[in-house]
């Protein structure tokens, strides 16, 4: 029998040394990580194995003891499953926390193992032992312990090779050791338990130390323990943009989770396809010929490009920002990235806000009418009633020269003199006239939705007359003062919409009004110049606002008035002088002394009008 397993125990020896060896290698590696430890325990299973059945082939004549270690070498055998399935699974998850649920696959090589130990008072795992495969006789437990064992070598297999395929790539040569490696121990075990092929049972634990050589070149040539790759595609997949890469010739190398959900339905992406194909042929309406056009000149010129993209299909619609971004490395391009950036949400977040923005200033706006009607019909009585009046007197010296036509007693120096009344009352009643078209103008101004342009462009003197025209019967009727000092040529231009800014300077006034709470005060309005800016400063002597109410002042709608306020003023006023002004707005307040704003705003030069020429 020793001359006739000759060669055979040549093979268990060298695979039993390989496995000690690789066992070594492994557990003398420095910062070992999970992966480590779990194909650790798989090559000490085998290790175990075999040892085991090599003793036996030298001790084969002492059948007790051949018994004893046949019994022995399941210990390896009932592990070894459950071994090469923890290293699938965290080959494919990278770190698992040993839960309950972890433990449990433990259960059943446990109980086989004890079943195996007692095998003689049942016999329900081995009725009859041999060394050729085609001899053994299995006990009714057997097939559990075999249906179990392969289902857990099955699923750790299924892990390690479909993660090495997503890693490496399926026609990588990490690929095919793995593949290797995998498939022999399992066809060898299967032809032998099965009873299909006869062979001495020494050759299963052969098969699998085939499996740990092809695993030993996979780790140490091409880095299969090496579970970065994998980690960091499961972290690409977290990504919520989607890419592909593709190399030189524009073949898809590889892609992300979120391009197959997002394309879903849409495109069937595969490696190996030419992405300028793959976009000719999908059923999308937008602008392919520009994205296959910039994406060959990226290909072709190995530069960055990037531009948004509106992409329809069937029950598709989306804005993308595309990001075409060549992989170099020492000069020499490894592939190219195709970034898909989806700013759908975003775009429709914009056109919300600026819709509500929208909404928000018409409301305050509609408010600040609402303030200056009471004021503008008050300021209106006084003109018309004098205007009345004025006619009246018209009337009357108009029925006079007419009784006075035919009345010889009326001299030229009479008519001279009635003439010269009815001109006095003309001259009385020309300014009240004037002051009503300035009060329909402001408010006509102020009506009007504000339409802007950069072209529009108006004087301080027509801003500071409008404020003037519109806040007179508010300041008049709160018993407030506007104190006004303009240090400047009051025909400097600004250029913007000019109601747009009557707004702010009245919702300003209005509240600087407010904040002496009913009682008589001042309002400073000042407007100086500096180099590029014209500077305006209104301050008031009222109550001022408390520190919790500056804190957030220009970053959300606030009041200090209660329910009597909409705090969209101040808020809206910033965003006026920012955005439509392109100025700076700040303030200074002390509760109990006063608030002060500035405001300061660029001013047409003779550069700026030029270019506007231009």
């Amino acid at each position: 029998m020793v001359l006739s397993y000759n060669g055979l125990v040549v093979l268990m020896f060298i695979s039993t040394l390989m496995q000690l060896f690789m066992a070594i290698l492994i557990w003398r590696m420095k910062n070992k990580q999970q992966i480590h430890y779990a194909f650790l325990g798989t090559i000490v299973a085998i290790f175990f194995w075999s040892i085991i059945r090599l003793i036996q082939i030298f001790v084969e004549g002492n059948i007790p003891l051949v018994i004893f270690l046949e019994k022995l070498h399941y210990v390896g055998v009932c592990l070894l499953p459950v071994a090469l399935l923890l290293t699938g699974i965290i080959y494919a998850k990278t770190h698992i926390t040993f839960s309950w649920k972890y433990w449990l696959l433990f259960v059943v090589p446990i109980i086989s193992i004890i079943i195996v130990f007692t095998n003689d008072y049942h016999h329900l795992f081995i009725v009859k032992y041999s060394f050729i495969s085609t001899e053994f006789e299995y006990g009714p437990y057997y097939l559990f312990h075999e249906l179990y064992s392969y289902s857990a070598i099955l699923i750790g297999m299924f892990y390690l090779l479909y993660f090495t395929i997503k890693n490496s790539g399926f026609f990588s040569r990490q690929s095919f050791l793995v593949f290797m490696g995998i498939t022999f121990p399992l066809v060898i075990n299967v032809l032998s338990t099965r009873k299909i092929v006869t062979m001495p049972v020494f050759f299963e634990c052969i098969a699998f130390s085939v499996a740990i050589l092809c695993f030993a070149i996979a780790i140490f040539k091409f880095q299969f323990l090496n579970i970065l790759p994998i980690a960091l595609q499961r972290i690409v997949d977290l990504i919520s943009d989607s890419y592909i890469v593709v190399n030189e010739a524009g073949e898809i190398i590889d892609y992300n989770k979120p391009f197959v959900d997002t394309f879903q339905g849409i495109m069937r992406i595969k490696r190996k396809d030419n992405i300028i194909n793959l976009l000719s042929n999908v059923e999308l309406h937008t602008n392919k010929k520009k994205i296959i056009r910039l994406i060959r000149e990226a290909l072709e010129k190995k530069h960055n490009t990037s531009f948004e993209e509106y992409i329809v299909g069937k029950d598709f619609e989306k804005h993308f920002i595309i990001e075409i971004i060549p992989i170099l490395s020492n000069h020499s391009q490894l592939g190219t990235i195709i970034l898909f950036k989806d700013i759908s949400e975003h775009k429709k977040n914009i056109e919300i806000i600026k819709r509500n923005q929208e909404i928000l200033m018409e409301q305050e706006r509609m408010a600040s009418l609402g303030q200056m009607i009471g004021g503008i019909a008050h300021n209106l009585n006084t003109p018309i009633m004098s205007l009345a009046g004025g006619i009246e007197a018209l009337k009357d010296l108009a029925h006079e020269y007419k009784d006075s036509i035919e009345d010889k007693n009326v001299n030229s120096e009479d008519h001279h003199e009635i003439a010269s009344e009815m001109l006095e009352w003309l001259e009385k009643m020309k300014p009240y006239c004037s002051y009503m078209t300035d009060i329909i103008g402001a408010v006509k101004g102020q009506a009007v939705q504000m339409n802007y342009s950069k072209f529009d462009k108006f004087t301080i003197e027509e801003l500071v007359k409008r404020i003037d025209v519109l806040m007179k019967h508010e300041l008049k009727k709160y018993h407030c003062t506007l104190k006004t000092d303009f240090a400047l040529d009051m025909t400097t231009e600004i250029k913007g919409e000019l109601n747009s800014l009557v707004q702010v300077f009245d919702n300003m006034i209005l509240n600087a009004i407010h904040a002496y709470e009913g009682e008589s005060g001042e309002i400073y309005f000042k407007i100086t110049k500096t180099e590029n800016n014209v500077e305006f400063t209104l301050s008031d002597n009222g109550k001022g606002m408390p520190e919790e109410v500056q804190k957030r002042l220009f970053k959300e709608m606030l009041t200090t008035k209660g329910k009597h306020g909409t705090g969209l003023g101040l808020y809206m006023s910033y965003s006026t002088i920012k955005g439509r002004f392109l100025g700076t707005m700040r303030f200074k307040s002390v509760e109990g002394i006063g608030t002060t704003f500035y405001i300061t705003i660029p001013y047409i030069n003779s550069e700026m009008q030029q270019e506007e020429l231009e």
